[in-house]
């Protein structure tokens, strides 16, 4: 990223960042983020993978969809979900790395994408 030529733009990439931090604050929101770093992935396999109860999960889902950072697709009677944003899967893949968290900064094997 290059140095902002002026503090207007700082300004947004400021407030534009906080807002994705601010989405991203809540554990099982990040949990499912973390976990989409792998790959697509439907409802049954991120329950299982991150533990987060189906209520909860499609409720957070909800959240990150609305705020534009994973899109899903339908499938028969599955959806499946990704991340939106190459941006988001770096920065949570930074996170993982850092912390000691799951995702394919630690190692794991990526799923195939599908589309």
């Amino acid at each position: 990223m290059t140095k902002p030529q002026k503090i207007e733009e700082l300004q947004h990439r400021a407030r534009e960042v906080s807002g994705l931090l601010k989405t991203l604050s809540h554990q099982n929101r990040l949990l499912i983020a973390c976990a989409l770093t792998e790959g697509e992935t439907g409802v049954s396999e991120l329950e299982a993978e991150t533990g987060v109860p189906q209520p909860h999960l499609s409720r957070e889902l909800a959240r990150l969809r609305e705020a534009g950072l994973v899109s899903a697709r339908r499938e028969s009677k599955n959806v499946y979900y990704r991340l939106s944003d190459a941006r988001l899967e770096r920065l949570i893949e930074a996170l993982c790395d850092a912390f000691g968290g799951r995702g394919k900064a630690a190692g794991r094997t990526r799923r195939r994408k599908t589309r």
